[in-house]
Formats: structure tokens, sequence, C-alpha cells
């Protein structure tokens, strides 16, 4: 299965450029929490929908995206509606409909270079007054961009195999595994990463090095 959430397309939104689509998606996490009429909220839910439909990913695709966040999000409103109120479970559940939604069509239309290329010049002038290492940043969003699709999939390798045993669906034999898998290939990235001392060191401004004078 092919686990990158790029899918390559030559709509609109996959010729927008990365910092455009991040600037709205930036812009519209803040309005979306700023608002809360659920007329709105739904009109942007569907907005959202729309611009993943845009996309003209496989739908089998969207399928396997969506699901676990579709379990996530029913879970969420029960608890909304239990500990606070049905209005409230409502309005959570479209603002955070919409916003993922969003952040689905810009990963889906936005080639994974281009996603550390612009979180590279995003962070570069923090890199100027040492506050930040932009090829470290962009290695962290590289990995997350890689993990999560990847888990997924190990869950459903997880869940398939106990299937195939007559096993129920039982929460805790499927997140035990599922989190020692994860911790263990986070151990091998983070074991490779460091053998081969990435990132490398940065050189002295100017590009000059300094050697010592053999005695």
């Amino acid at each position: 299965m092919n686990t990158s959430l790029y899918v390559p397309g030559n709509t609109p939104l996959h010729r927008l450029p990365a910092g455009a689509k991040f600037g709205v998606l930036f812009a519209a996490g803040i309005g979306l929490f700023l608002l809360a009429h659920p007329g709105v909220l739904g009109a942007a839910a569907a907005v959202a929908a729309v611009l993943v439909l845009s996309a003209r990913a496989p739908l089998a695709a969207l399928r396997a995206r969506l699901l676990p966040v579709g379990v996530m999000l029913a879970v969420l409103f029960a608890a909304t509606a239990l500990l606070q109120d049905v209005p409230a479970a409502v309005v959570m559940l479209l603002r955070l409909a919409a916003l993922i939604l969003l952040a689905l069509a810009v990963t889906l239309t936005t080639r994974p270079a281009d996603l550390l290329e612009f979180f590279e010049r995003l962070t570069a002038p923090l890199a100027r007054v040492g506050v930040a290492d932009p090829e470290r940043i962009s290695l962290g969003v590289s990995l997350v961009l890689r993990f999560v699709p990847e888990v997924f999939r190990r869950f459903q390798e997880i869940r398939e195999a106990q299937a195939a045993r007559g096993l129920k669906a039982n929460p805790v034999a499927l997140l035990v595994p599922l989190i020692v898998r994860t911790l263990k290939a986070a151990d091998d990235v983070a074991d490779a990463i460091d053998a081969r001392c990435y990132p490398p060191p940065r050189r002295p401004s100017g590009g000059a090095r300094t050697e010592e004078n053999p005695t």
C-alpha cells in the first residue's frame, strides 16, 4: 500500500505554492477557532470537503485516510456531548472536521519536497540568530509526514493479523503491539540518523576551514 500522503495531480490546488497553501491553512485555523456559529462552521467544513475532493485522490486512499479521523471525531463528539452539551459538541465537531479536511487537502496536493523547502525557508531567519536549525526542523517535519501513514499501515497489519486468528477487536491488544512496533521503528530511524551524522555540522561563516599549523 502506498503510505505517502501526497497524491500526484495537476489540479489548481496542486499548482498553488506550498507557502500560499500553508498561509491559508494558518489563517483558516485561527478563524475557525474564533467562530462558534454552527451554520458558518458547517459551510467551512463543506468547502474543505470540496477542496479534498478537488484533489482527485482515489476513493480508496481517501477512505483509508478519513476512516481513523471519523472514529476519532465520533469519540470526541460523544465525550463533549456527555461532559458539556450537544450544541457544544456540534460546534467542536464541525470546527475540527473543517480544519482536518483543510489540512488533508494541503497534504494531498503538496509534494513532501516542497513542504520541506517551505519549512526551511520559514525557519531560516531563526537560524541567523541561532534560535533554530532549519535542517533539523525540516528533518522533523519529514519524519512526521512519513510516520503518520506508517503508523496507520502498521495498525491495519496488526488488525488483519488478529482477525485472521479469529480474535475480536480489542483496544489493548491493538495498541500495545502498535506502540511497541512504532517505538522500535523510531529507534531504528534514530540510530540510522546518528550513524550518518545528520544533519552535518555547519561550517564557520565564510565557508573557510581553519587548520592548525603542523608542528
